[in-house]
């Protein structure tokens, strides 16, 4: 025991020996804890240090957080904040204060996981691993739908009844895996890996969307989809993924990685279906137009072959010429019937036709054309601005030659100039005795001025 902790057999001893007794045997006894609880009282003066008080509903104890340590938090703790407190028990001694000296802070339970998952979020960001127009388009009219979840849950079944109903001819296959727990995150990577094997072996037959999916749960339930590896294989994954997670109010790093997000799984399987279902209300809707169409003009008929039967006349002539008109009547409501049944049918396949017209390949096409014509025009503008440069260029040079003073001198002219350089125009700038350069078309003269004469 250190010799400053006072002895119990001394009858008397100071407040200060008490406290700083405490203090060591406080400090020795629990040097290195952690401790969780909720945060509150919490106050930063200007020196940087935090103070605070932890509480659960057993108990409470002050605690001290020094700057030092303090500047080295990843996030900000509040009020309310249920923590993992790691430090050392001590006492104040100069007020007998027992307060924790706490050395590191975690957040615990879901806040430390949505913490993480903001940082994850932030990092996988600032990667462009969320850029929208990195993703992949879902195919119009998927035929094969991929399903990553497990077999048991009631997500899958959800899926498979919705697709079932909306899709019946596409075709779904199950990638089996794990989607909560520790193993879940590897579980779900190799799924997807799984699929890519399927699709090398069978590549008239390749899965072309994939559904990953799961039902609701707390943030530790969901936590396998916020797992980096896992996102990193998504965003690079070569098929169109739709991120089913949980429920509307559930965001995961799947969602955001993902070519699409669905607020449930169910709407998951919405979206793979939505073309097929829209194309099989259509032919319904058709479908039902026309037996309507068929019924009211059945009706029609038969009531005019009422009205004309309720005219026969009782004469047995025209009993048989009424009769007569009714079997016409009668084949041409067949022939009407038939003729309707084409007619509605041919529409049927119009309209068929003009969906499959739909296909940005003849608009892109033709901007192809278009762009092309445009390069021609511009090429042939280019050569023709260049010719047109060269011919001005070359008219320039004729214009140079001409005016250049020297090339009058090709002609057997020269130009006089004084020793200064400067050109002599008359005989009142020089006089008899001066020496002069004459500049001939090759080479100079001197010359003396012997005498001048007026012209």
């Amino acid at each position: 025991m250190q010799k400053d902790i006072v002895e119990q057999n001394k009858e008397i001893i100071t407040v200060g020996e008490l406290n700083r007794s405490a203090k060591y045997l406080l400090e020795d006894a629990f040097s290195n804890i952690a401790v969780i609880g909720e945060i509150s009282n919490i106050s930063r003066p200007s020196s940087g240090h935090i103070y605070f008080t932890l509480k659960d509903e057993d108990g409470a104890i002050g605690c001290a957080m020094w700057r030092s340590q303090a500047t080295k938090l990843n996030f900000k703790p509040e009020d309310g904040d249920k923590c993992i407190l790691k430090g050392q028990v001590s006492l104040y001694p100069a007020t007998g204060r027992y307060q924790l000296m706490v050395k590191s802070i975690e957040q615990a339970g879901s806040g430390n996981l949505m913490h993480q998952f903001e940082q994850l979020k932030k990092k996988l960001d600032s990667e462009g691993l969320f850029d929208v127009s990195k993703k992949l388009s879902l195919p119009k009219s998927p035929k094969h739908i991929g399903v990553i979840t497990s077999a048991s849950t009631a997500a899958f079944q959800d899926i498979l009844s919705t697709i079932k109903r909306r899709a019946p001819s596409s075709q779904i296959s199950l990638s089996p895996a794990v989607v909560q727990g520790d193993a879940a995150a590897g579980s779900l990577i190799k799924a997807l890996d799984r699929i890519i094997k399927f699709n090398d072996k069978n590549p008239n037959n390749c899965i072309d969307v994939v559904v990953i999916s799961r039902g609701g749960g707390s943030i530790e339930d969901l936590w396998c989809f916020n797992n980096e590896d896992l996102a990193r294989q998504i965003a690079l994954f070569p098929i169109p993924t739709i991120s089913g997670v949980g429920h509307e109010i559930d965001f995961t790093i799947c969602d955001f990685v993902s070519d699409m997000r669905a607020p449930t799984p169910t709407a998951s399987a919405e979206i793979v279906t939505e073309f097929s279902f829209q194309v099989f209300d259509k032919l319904s809707e058709i479908q039902n137009n026309l037996h309507r169409f068929i019924r009211i003009s059945l009706k029609d008929k038969l009531q005019k072959i009422q009205f004309l039967k309720g005219n026969i006349k009782n004469p047995l002539l025209i009993l048989r010429e009424q009769s007569q008109k009714i079997d016409n009547y009668e084949l041409k409501l067949k022939q009407n019937m038939k003729l309707n049944y084409s007619n509605n049918k041919q529409r049927f396949n119009l309209a068929i036709s003009k969906f499959r017209e739909k296909s940005p390949v003849a608009s892109i096409q033709e901007n192809y054309s278009k762009i092309n014509n445009i390069k021609e025009l511009i090429k042939r503008s280019i050569k023709l601005k260049v010719s047109k440069n060269i011919s001005e260029l070359r008219e320039f040079e004729k214009n140079l030659d001409i005016l250049n003073p020297l090339s009058i001198l090709e002609r057997g002219y020269s130009i006089i100039q004084n020793k200064l350089g400067s050109s002599i125009k008359s005989i009142s700038e020089v006089e008899s005795g001066d020496i002069l350069t004459a500049r001939l078309n090759k080479g100079f003269l001197d010359i003396e001025v012997k005498n001048k004469k007026d012209a």
